[in-house]
């Protein structure tokens, strides 16, 4: 198998001499000539055709945002991941690049000398670069999935809900690619005047989760929060889980169903992750849940979304086509968990035809 060709545009010497190491560590990664600011690093793109883009923000003469709308001009199917120090206006800017284009974020560590020791941000980088290049699924029946994943359509789909069967939450579980998937679908799911709450696990850092909510809220119309500690459910309205902790529920003295946020160990190298959401959903709801799992990298949301299915719930998922990963939502798609893989703005639609929600 060819390595990965991976361009890194940074403005920090010490930043791109410590990245250089980190890869060229893998024996399946190949760091291309690095480029010093986002001038470079437009004319580099053109002239390696790198596999990836490793692309900073804050650089001198072109910026990270203007380079990646020159690239994504000159190559649409351009694979860029931002990288840069982890702030609310770098999030803030990094949420746009990825309205842009751009498929994922890694944080920078917050110092230089940080980061060459920086064991977790090797991994997440490594992670994060592999899964977007050459997306690779662990799971208990790994055969399977690659089947799926050769020839999607061959994927058995569970039947559709019967009439009666009514949800009373909706869950979305999603990762790499996800935040533009997720402003799509909500965007469809608002339309339909929903009368039952949304909440959202998204594999997002703290710093981004509270603006990813004003966000979709914005591209929507949907009112939409970050949890909170003891935030009640609203019909209509959509929580997003708070990045490195996990979205679960219990009753208040009143008997109302809220969030509590959960700092409990990682669970599928994730916090917050899909499984401990929608475990304790059906905690509360049982096997009234639907569930829909979006483009990501690894199997987040496969083990409690079979629980779900087998229970009598609910689950569909994004197609292969239009994921930038197909991991999360393949996973569920290969043991059958799935009722219909879709296309981000599919999944309003199909709900509306086969789902009770009135």
């Amino acid at each position: 198998m060819d390595k990965i060709r991976v361009l890194h545009v940074d403005d920090s010497i010490v930043i791109r001499g410590i990245i250089r190491r980190l890869l060229s560590e893998d024996e399946n990664i190949t760091v291309l000539p690095q480029a010093k600011n986002g001038v470079e690093g437009v004319q580099f793109y053109k002239d390696q055709k790198p596999d990836i883009v490793i692309m900073d923000i804050e650089m001198p003469e072109m910026d990270g945002i203007t380079a990646l709308k020159e690239i994504m001009a000159y190559d649409p199917k351009a694979k860029v991941m931002m990288c840069s120090t982890l702030s609310i206006d770098n999030a803030e800017i990094t949420l746009k690049a990825m309205r842009l284009g751009a498929i994922d974020y890694v944080a920078k560590p917050s110092n230089d000398s940080k980061a060459g020791s920086a064991d977790d941000f090797k991994v997440k980088l490594l992670q994060t670069l592999k899964s977007i290049v050459r997306p690779n699924y662990v799971a208990p029946d790994v055969t399977a999935w690659k089947k799926a994943n050769d020839n999607p359509a061959s994927v058995s789909l569970r039947p559709k809900p019967q009439p009666t069967w009514k949800p009373k939450i909706l869950a979305i579980g999603s990762s790499t690619g996800g935040p533009m998937a997720l402003a799509t679908v909500v965007k469809g799911l608002h339309k339909l005047n929903l009368q039952i709450p949304l909440v959202v696990t998204q594999h997002m850092p703290a710093t981004f989760t509270a603006l990813l909510a004003k966000n979709i809220e914005a591209q929507s119309g949907m009112t939409c929060h970050e949890a909170e500690e003891g935030m009640p459910l609203k019909p209509g309205e959509l929580i997003v889980a708070k990045g490195g902790m996990h979205l679960e529920f219990q009753k208040d003295d009143t008997g109302q169903i809220v969030c509590h946020l959960s700092d409990g160990p990682m669970e599928n190298f994730c916090k917050p992750a899909v499984d401990p959401m929608l475990r304790s959903l059906m905690h509360h709801y049982g096997h009234h849940v639907l569930s829909i799992i979006l483009t990501g990298m690894g199997n987040d949301g496969h083990i409690e979304v079979q629980k779900l299915v087998n229970a009598g719930g609910f689950c569909i998922a994004q197609n292969k086509e239009t994921s930038v990963v197909w991991g999360m939502p393949g996973a569920v798609a290969a043991d059958g968990s799935s009722s219909a893989l879709l296309a981000p703005d599919e999944f309003a639609p199909w709900i509306e035809s086969n789902v009770s929600i009135k």
